[in-house]
């Protein structure tokens, strides 16, 4: 029989069609995600907009550390940001910190990236116990890590102050700033390198003008990371920074007697400038695209 001669279907009058609908489902779709992905991201905001409201709370009476009972809005706090005895000294010790541990970091991470990548065993032998250690690095915990450097400091009897902490940032940023760098060469096209060898580069002039512009949006978001992790770090610097007293390490003792309003002060200017940052590595980041 063929299907000419094939007895057309009849559709009852009365017959629904209950077959799924796909229009339906993209249609609730099109909402779940999109409302699942703004609430994680007020989940991740709402700590950080509370700090930021709270350093324009008024105190009133008594000692000026910081209520969280709305007591009115004042920018007192940012008039009198540097009123603390020790607190200004502390955040722009972290500061200076944080830049040089980036910049040192960065420097040693790309280069310890690039080699990763372009070279192999045997040319590159131990290759895959600096990736290991590289790994053990990031999962080691921090207490394991600053009792680790104590003790590493005290036998080779260092002076705790500046320059330990330095190396101990140093230490633990290098790895994310590798694996940063790493990720963004997965997809590096040799063939650029190669002609500039071919045009009579040199090596240090091909790394600078083809290599190093390609993978500046990673190397760029590697420094923002290993800056964040510097500023951010108290678990190390409570154990190696002896005499020098980052910003973390003051708040938690102010925590003991309770914290000025000058600390939100700081933590939002903070804030405001990591943003900026961000948003700058972004339009790097499009401007290579």
């Amino acid at each position: 029989m063929s299907i000419a001669d094939a007895a057309p279907i009849e559709v009852q009058p009365g017959a629904v069609d209950r077959s799924p609908t796909p229009r339906r489902r993209r249609h609730a779709g099109r909402f779940i995600l999109p409302t699942y992905s703004w609430l994680v991201i007020a989940y991740l905001v709402f700590p950080i907009a509370m700090m930021i409201l709270y350093s324009f709370n008024k105190v009133v009476g008594g000692m000026q550390l910081v209520s969280f009972t709305w007591l009115g809005f004042t920018t007192q706090w940012y008039h009198q940001w540097s009123s603390v005895p020790g607190l200004t000294s502390a955040f722009w010790l972290s500061i200076r910190l944080a830049v040089v541990s980036t910049v040192l970091a960065t420097i040693i991470g790309t280069l310890l990236a690039v080699a990763l990548v372009r070279y192999h065993p045997p040319r590159f032998r131990g290759k895959t116990a600096i990736e290991q250690v590289l790994f053990l690095n990031i999962a080691a915990p921090e207490i394991v890590m600053g009792s680790s450097l104590l003790g590493l400091f005290v036998m080779l009897n260092i002076n705790r102050g500046f320059l330990t902490l330095v190396l101990a940032h140093v230490m633990f940023c290098i790895a994310y700033v590798t694996v940063t760098v790493r990720a963004r060469m997965s997809g590096f096209d040799r063939a650029l390198e190669e002609a500039a060898y071919d045009l009579g580069a040199r090596p240090l002039v091909t790394f600078t003008r083809v290599t190093l512009p390609l993978i500046m949006p990673g190397v760029l978001a590697g420094a923002l990371m290993a800056f964040a992790l510097s500023i951010d770090d108290f678990v190390t610097s409570y154990f190696v920074g002896g005499s020098s007293i980052p910003f973390p390490v003051w708040v938690y003792g102010a925590t003991r007697v309770g914290i000025p309003p000058q600390v939100f002060v700081f933590g939002t200017g903070i804030f405001a400038v990591g943003i900026f940052f961000a948003v700058l590595s972004i339009f790097v980041a499009k401007k290579k695209v």
